[in-house]
C-alpha cells in the first residue's frame, strides 16, 4: 500500500518556494521535448519535438547561465554529435567538433564513438566547461561551452582502462558506456566516473591518475567473476549528495549502495528493500538538501531481466535515513498492468520546497510528484521511449 502520510516537508536553507518556473528536458528515442511548468508546477506547456526521429540521449541546461542547452544526439545523416542552443531551444547549432576518439596509428584498430551518452557541466567557477561520456566508454571535455570537444584524461587510450572496458559486444543492450561524470563542487580536480562495464573510478589530480572504487560491491554470482577486477562491475548510476559531497549513492547491477568518504568501501543499503521487490534498478535521485533522503525505481531483477516493474506494479521507493529503511510510494501510479520501467537518466528532482520528482518511462509517459513522491500525476503520454529527464528552475 502507498503511504498516506501528509506530514509537510521541512523547509531547508537553499530551497526555492516554487515561484520560479520549472523546465523539464525530456530526451527520447525519437527526439526531444521541453516542458515548461508554471510556478506551482501544476500546468505544463509542451515544446517539441526537437530533432524528431533522432536518438537523443540527454538534454541538459547550463545552470551557470540559465539559457544554454546541450543535446547529445545520434542522427541518421550526421552520426553521433552534440547540438547547442543559447536561447532555450528556439534555435540549435551542431558542435563544430563533437566528441571523437583519437585516430589510431597506422595498422592499428581504432574506436569510433557510437553516441554521446552523458553530459555534465563544470562547476560554477569553471564557466563554459563541460564533460561528456560516450559509448563505447570515453571521456571528453569542452572548454568553449560545447562547441568543440577533446579527449580528456588518460582514460580513452590507457591499456588498463581499455581492458576493464571489455569489448563493444559487452555491457548493456544499448552498448557499453561511460556515465555518472561527477565533479566535486569543492575541487575542480576531483572527479568520479562510472563505466558500464568497468567499475567506478576517482581522480584527485584532474584526471592524470585514477583509483578504483569497487570495494564492497557485489558481482553476479554463478559465473566465477572476480570482485576485485573492475571488468566485472556494472554501475548503473552514481550520484553525489549536493548537501554533503562526501556521500555518494549508487544503483548497481547488483544492488543499491552508499559510500561515505573518506571510506573507500561501499555499503549495500539495498538489502533493506522488501525482499519480493529487491534492489535492482537503474535510476537514483538524491534530495538536494538532505543527504539521508534518496529515491530509486526498482525493476524486475529475475533471472531473465525483463526490464519491467516488478509484477507490473510500478513504484518509487524512498529512504529518509540513508538506506536503513525504504518506503513504497505508489499513490497515483498504475495498481496493475504497468509493464514499464525507468532508465538510469530518466528520473530527477528539482530544488523546490517540497522537492518535485519526475520520471519518464520506457512506454513514453512522463510522471511527476509535487510532494517528494507521496502522490504521482502523469503529465504527458504517448511519447517515444524516454531516455533521460532533467529538471531546471528558470
Amino acid at each position: 500500500m502507498a503511504s498516506r502520510s501528509r506530514k509537510p516537508a521541512v523547509r531547508r536553507p537553499g530551497a526555492r518556494s516554487g515561484a520560479r518556473r520549472t523546465l523539464l528536458l525530456v530526451a527520447t528515442r525519437k527526439g526531444a521535448w521541453l516542458y515548461h511548468g508554471d510556478g506551482a508546477r501544476k500546468t505544463w506547456r509542451a515544446d517539441g519535438p526537437h530533432f524528431l526521429g533522432h536518438v537523443i540521449s540527454q538534454v541538459v541546461l547550463d545552470p551557470r547561465d540559465g539559457r544554454t542547452l546541450l543535446a547529445a544526439a545520434k542522427t541518421g545523416h550526421l552520426g553521433p554529435t552534440i547540438f547547442r542552443s543559447t536561447d532555450l531551444g528556439r534555435t540549435w547549432k551542431e558542435a563544430a567538433r563533437p566528441p571523437a576518439f583519437a585516430k589510431a596509428a597506422d595498422g592499428k584498430e581504432g574506436r569510433a564513438v557510437d553516441h554521446t551518452f552523458w553530459l555534465t557541466p563544470g562547476r560554477a567557477a569553471d564557466r563554459d566547461v563541460w564533460y561528456a561520456g560516450t559509448s563505447p566508454q570515453g571521456l571528453f571535455r569542452s572548454g568553449d561551452g560545447g562547441v568543440s570537444w577533446e579527449p580528456f584524461s588518460i582514460i580513452n587510450d590507457d591499456p588498463q582502462f581499455r581492458e576493464w572496458m571489455g569489448t563493444v559486444q559487452d555491457g548493456t543492450p544499448d552498448g557499453p558506456k561511460l556515465h555518472s561524470i561527477i565533479v566535486d563542487p569543492r575541487d575542480s580536480r576531483h572527479f568520479y566516473i562510472a563505466m558500464s562495464g568497468g567499475g567506478v573510478h576517482e581522480s584527485s589530480d584532474g584526471g592524470r591518475t585514477w583509483k578504483t572504487l569497487i570495494k564492497g560491491l557485489d558481482v553476479v554470482e554463478g559465473f566465477g567473476f572476480d570482485a576485485s577486477k573492475p571488468t566485472f562491475h556494472d554501475p548503473h548510476c552514481v550520484r553525489i549528495c549536493p548537501s554533503n559531497p562526501d556521500r555518494l549513492y549508487q544503483q548497481n547491477h547488483c544492488g543499491i549502495y552508499r559510500l561515505d568518504r573518506p571510506s573507500d568501501t561501499w555499503v549495500r543499503i539495498g538489502r533493506n528493500m522488501p525482499k519480493p521487490v529487491g534492489d535492482i534498478g537503474f535510476p537514483l535521485v538524491v534530495h538536494p538538501r538532505d543527504a539521508d533522503t534518496a529515491w530509486v525505481f526498482p525493476m524486475d531483477g529475475a533471472t531473465v531481466w525483463p526490464r519491467t516493474s516488478p509484477e507490473g506494479k510500478p513504484a518509487v521507493y524512498a529512504t529518509r535515513n540513508g538506506g536503513k529503511s525504504w518506503q513504497r510510494l505508489d499513490a497515483g501510479l498504475p495498481a496493475k498492468q504497468g509493464w514499464w520501467t525507468v532508465k538510469r537518466q530518466a528520473m530527477c528532482a528539482d530544488d523546490a520546497d517540497p522537492v518535485g520528482l519526475y520520471f519518464g518511462t520506457t512506454s513514453g509517459e512522463l510522471w511527476m510528484s509535487r510532494d517528494e513522491g507521496r502522490r504521482w500525476t502523469c503529465i504527458a503520454r504517448h511519447l517515444p521511449e524516454i531516455y533521460a529527464v532533467e529538471a531546471a528552475g528558470l
